[in-house]
């Protein structure tokens, strides 16, 4: 992950003003700490802050073509680097970083290759014959990126808002899927795939199908010259993540530089569901695993820089990038670079708490797609920018383009939670792995009457599912309301609609992390970046209508929704004879007598 800054059109190309773009650079160079690069070209300006990952010794940025009239800095990873230098054999390249190949793509293609690229990206590319340019993110917006424009009529396009917001008197979130063209003038959306206009699929699911996807997702990801690992949280999304990972390191190059055990990391509050349920998945999984811990004080003490890092005041954002940014310091202090981690699933198959209240397979699927087009305003921006406040890199295989293209072609109806079927949240995922032969994760014996035991992967039908921030420890939101309330008065609370006209804090703990991300970023524009609106449980607004009662108790944890979950299965636990689905069309009849605490 890398950190870039690009300035077009500016009236004053003198020595200060490259000076000022250099400063402005340097705010972002936590994102990439190994080295700075800056191209200049009459009014134009190309800075880069890299975290060397592919090519290390040569992929020093900007990056050029042959004869360097075309520029380009990247924040990201190309996969498909090396299959798309196999259709440019009449180009010489000069390093072998992954991302050199979008300066030759253009010079060959044009504006129109964004959509030939597989990986997260978010790039800038000055073509000097002209001094026209282009900007592009990726499909789903898992690298962050911002565009501004200047009183002189400049453009700016940054990797965060921090070295933008000053210098612009108005800034946005760069939109996902999306590029912009000096040529044509505006932005125009690159990536559009079916679901994206919501309308409900019906391809049958198969579970095969889906695996190898999401098995080849992983093992690109595994493109490195770096340590690297995987973030375990215990949960069904990591684990998966961690499993192919550990099952396919031996065959990849990462294995020659680095070892072919896998690496796993997790944190919590000592005691956390997280931590416990990390462990046993480690140990079957026989990963190098790093346990990590922090207090709720600590927390508290990191809230400033967390939001100044994360640049949201959104809640439940600040709740979960606390603790990610927390282990991502021990993460690069042990030599680590890159890490693997499981955000999207729980977008991509409805599995947050509250999609048990879906009325029907067409809501739930507009939904999903829904929660999948804000990603870059919650998830994608916390596993970001948490991770690469210390020049950690985070990547995502859920998030893989041709994954999400095949998981949301799925009739919904296989995403319906339906607890007589014996389909919990997220059924089509965990049956898909659910393999006999060779288990991905461990038997865990917890209804105790059968002879085999239930993996973990069946295991959930009958717990609850953690967010990240309610995993690493109960006591964690509690200790953040708690404070919150000692900073925040009633009368302060009383009057947020004068101070904060738009998106008016609620609590005193959104209130808080207002108060501390206005200090930071004071103008109108930084605001409008955070989306707001009523949500359950991590639920759009437009889902809050599912329930009546869920209007009258709008908060963003999962605790919100405990009730609905433990209502779903009350039948089933409470029952003497319980029918648990173990595979596509197998049924085993047993007895409920103990269950484990399983994040």
């Amino acid at each position: 992950m890398c950190g870039i800054l690009a300035v077009f059109g500016c009236v004053d190309n003198s020595q200060s003003k490259r000076s000022r773009i250099i400063e402005l650079s340097r705010r972002l160079r936590h994102r990439g700490p190994d080295w700075s690069g800056l191209h200049c070209h009459d009014n134009c300006y190309l800075a880069h802050q890299r975290l060397a990952i592919v090519d290390p010794a040569s992929g020093d940025q900007p990056l050029y073509n042959e004869d360097k009239t075309v520029v380009v800095t990247v924040n990201g990873e190309i996969y498909n680097h090396r299959k798309l230098r196999e259709k440019l054999t009449s180009h010489q390249f000069r390093t072998g970083s992954d991302c050199e190949v979008i300066a030759h793509l253009y010079e060959e293609y044009g504006e129109e290759f964004v959509d030939m690229l597989d990986g997260m990206f978010s790039f800038v590319l000055l073509d000097t014959g002209d001094k026209s340019f282009i900007a592009a993110r990726d499909a789903i917006g898992i690298t962050p990126l911002y565009m501004g424009w200047g009183l002189d009529g400049s453009v700016w396009f940054a990797s965060e808002m921090k070295a933008l917001s000053d210098d612009c008197e108005r800034f946005i979130s760069f939109p996902p899927g999306h590029i912009y063209s000096s040529k044509q003038g505006g932005l125009r959306r690159w990536y559009n795939p079916p679901w994206f206009l919501e309308h409900i699929p019906s391809t049958p699911y198969d579970p095969l199908v889906l695996r190898e996807a999401f098995e080849k997702a992983v093992i690109k990801r595994l493109m490195t010259d770096v340590p690297f690992g995987v973030l375990l949280s215990g949960g069904l999304d990591s684990s998966l993540v961690a499993a192919v990972a550990s099952r396919y390191l031996v065959e990849s190059e990462a294995a020659c530089q680095w070892g072919s055990q896998l690496h796993t990391f997790c944190i919590g509050l000592k005691g956390s569901p997280d931590l416990k349920a990390a462990r046993e998945v480690a140990d079957y999984l026989r990963t190098r695993h790093h346990e990590f811990y922090f207090t709720v004080q600590e927390g508290i003490d990191a809230l400033e820089e967390v939001i100044y890092h994360i640049e949201t005041y959104d809640v439940t954002t600040i709740r979960a990038s606390t603790p990610m940014f927390l282990m991502s310091r021990k993460i690069k202090s042990l030599g680590v670079k890159m890490v693997l981690s499981g955000e999207g699933s729980d977008e991509i198959f409805g599995g947050y708490l509250y999609f048990h209240k879906a009325p029907n397979k067409e809501e739930l699927h507009q939904e999903t797609c829904r929660k999948i087009k804000s990603l870059h305003l919650y998830d994608c921006l916390r596993a970001n920018k948490s991770t690469s406040a210390w020049g950690v890199e985070a990547r995502v295989p859920f998030l893989d383009k041709e994954f999400i293209n095949l998981a949301m072609n799925i009739d919904p109806q296989w995403k319906m939670i339906r607890p007589d079927l014996g389909r919990i949240e997220k059924w089509v995922l965990r049956n898909a792995f659910d393999d006999e032969q060779k288990p991905y994760l461990p038997k865990v014996g917890v209804i105790v009457t059968f002879c085999t035991g239930l993996s973990i992967l069946v295991l959930k039908s009958l717990l609850q599912k953690e967010q990240f921030s309610d995993g690493v420890g109960y006591s964690w939101i509690d200790g953040l309301k708690d404070h919150a309330n000692q900073q925040v008065t009633d009368s302060m609370l009383s009057h947020a609609s004068f101070v904060y006209p738009e998106n008016t804090p609620t609590t005193k703990e959104a209130y808080y992390y207002r108060t501390i991300f206005e200090r930071f970023f004071p103008k109108n524009p930084a605001r409008s970046t955070v989306p707001g609106g009523p949500s359950i449980a991590c639920s759009t607004a437009k889902a809050v209508e599912w329930d009546a009662a869920w209007s009258k108790n709008l908060d963003p944890s999962g605790r919100a929704a405990l009730g609905v979950h433990e209502a779903a299965y009350e039948e089933a636990v409470q029952a003497k004879n319980v029918t648990v689905m173990n595979g596509p069309q197998q049924k085993i009849q047993g007895t409920v007598e103990n269950t484990a605490t399983v994040a």
